[in-house]
């Protein structure tokens, strides 16, 4: 429902990226995983969009890097994730 591009680079086993991808689903928001298992080519863009950043979960909101469920979850706990997704 929402008109924001959210992506999120992903991999197995990461609790980050879980936790980063239940934050958003609990707030129905929707987003594009790329998982960089299924889809290893995607890892040097990553790289590139993210600044050199390895770990993942890297998060995109509008082509803008984010950074990970850290990053993410301050962004939930001030209220800036709900105006950066308003703008």
């Amino acid at each position: 429902m929402n008109k924001n591009k959210i992506e999120i680079y992903t991999g197995p086993n990461c609790s980050f990226c879980i936790l980063a991808k239940n934050l958003l689903i609990k707030k129905s928001i929707n987003f594009k995983e790329i998982h960089l298992s299924k889809f290893p080519e995607k890892r040097e863009e990553m790289l590139k969009r993210s600044n050199g950043k390895h770990t993942i979960p890297q998060i995109f909101i509008n082509n803008k890097h984010i950074g990970g469920y850290y990053e993410l979850n301050k962004l939930e706990i001030t209220g800036e994730l709900n105006k950066i997704l308003k703008e």
